[in-house]
Order: C-alpha cells, then structure tokens, then sequence
C-alpha cells in the first residue's frame, strides 16, 4: 500500500476531501460542544462554522496557487483583528473566533506537494488530525471549572438605604445586599447618590459559576 503511486490530479483531491473533513469536524465539534452549551448563541455558532469554512478553502486555495507566505500571514491578520460592526462581540466569542480561524488557517495551510503515496496521504493525514485533537484538548482544559477558581461577575443595583453606605458601615451593606440578593458578595463601589430620592447606585461583586453573568459597563438607564 505505501507504494502506490497516485497522480497528481487524484492526489490534489483526497487531500483536500481529508484536510476539509477534519477540519469542519473540530470546527463543529468546538463550537457545538464546547462553546454552544454555555452560550447558546445560534448566530455565533452558525458564525463560527461558516468561518471555519470560508477560511480554510481560501488559504487552501492561496497554498495552492503558492502564494508567498508573507501575503497568507497578512490576509491572516486582518481576519483576526476584524470586529462586527454591527455589535459588540463578547470577548468568548472573539477567542473562539480567533481559535475557529487558527484552525481553518493550519488546516489549509498542510498541503504538502511532496504527496506522491497513499502513505504519505495518511501520513499528512494523521499530522492534521493530531493537530486538530490538541485544540480540542486545549479547549477541554480551559473550560474545566474545576481547574480555575470561582469567576467574579458584577451587577449594578439601586439601592434605598443610603445610610449604609458610609465608609465604616461597608460591612453592613455587603451583608445587606447578600441577604437581599442572594449572591455570595465580596465587595462593592458606591457610584452615584440622589439623596432626593434617598437612592445610591451601587456596582456589587459577587462569585459566581457562571462568567457570562457579569455586566462591566454602566446600563443606559442607569446614567
């Protein structure tokens, strides 16, 4: 078997079909059981894949027609530092953009033209495929919980009882909050008081399980 020749046409071919499949494989894999269960974005999945797509067959084509590196990178970069702007992406959807890209981007890049054997397609083969198991290992570790400590998420809330937030009653109004809210409190920032209204706005730190719940910029009614 590792000396069957193929032609060149053939080869061309199953190199592509192989590196496609894998590549779509740890594409949909990633974003459907790693990223979708927590975000449960559709968009952003649908998103990922369709990158995942689009750049590997256009770096599958730039290596075909041996475009120099130098262009590849450049081409490269600009789809890493793009931003929608129709929105602003979370920065978990940026780092599995950003991942989604590397990916396709390896993938496309493994042609090799020295592939004459089947032996040398399988070779390939298991080099991309090995390549695609450590992201996924990688993925795996950083989203094991258990590994990191509790995430600090933030909310904005007004409060009434503005007595309590003097300085050396801090402790009171976190234990205050914690009973009001429910949330495991560790700290909080006194914004702005309308003592018309007997109202503080107060930003609350809390542990939470849960990093998306987090709300680190003022709401609009709020200001």
């Amino acid at each position: 078997m590792a000396e069957i020749n193929l032609p060149s046409t053939a080869v061309e071919i199953y190199d592509l079909l192989m590196r496609l499949t894998i590549n779509m494989t740890f594409v949909i894999t990633i974003a459907r059981f790693f990223y979708f269960p927590k975000a449960r974005r559709r968009d952003f999945f649908f998103t990922f894949i369709l990158v995942g797509f689009c750049i590997f067959m256009l770096i599958n084509l730039m290596c075909g027609l041996k475009m120099k590196t130098g262009i590849g990178m450049g081409l490269f970069a600009i789809f890493c530092i793009m931003r929608y702007r129709t929105e602003s992406v979370p920065i978990r959807e940026m780092t599995y953009l950003f991942l989604i890209i590397c990916l396709a981007a390896i993938n496309g890049m493994a042609w090799d033209s020295k592939i004459k054997t089947v032996a040398d397609l399988l070779t390939t083969g298991a080099e991309v495929l090995i390549t695609n198991i450590l992201f996924v290992v990688a993925v795996a570790i950083a989203e094991t919980r258990k590994l990191f400590a509790k995430s600090l998420s933030s909310k904005y809330v007004k409060y009434d009882k503005i007595d309590l937030i003097k300085p050396e009653r801090r402790q009171e109004l976190i234990d205050d909050l914690k009973a009001r809210t429910g949330l495991d409190i560790t700290n909080v920032s006194i914004g702005s008081i309308d003592f018309l209204k007997d109202m503080a706005l107060i930003k609350i730190y809390y542990n939470s399980e849960n990093e998306e719940d987090t709300i680190s910029k003022m709401p609009k009614s709020y200001e």
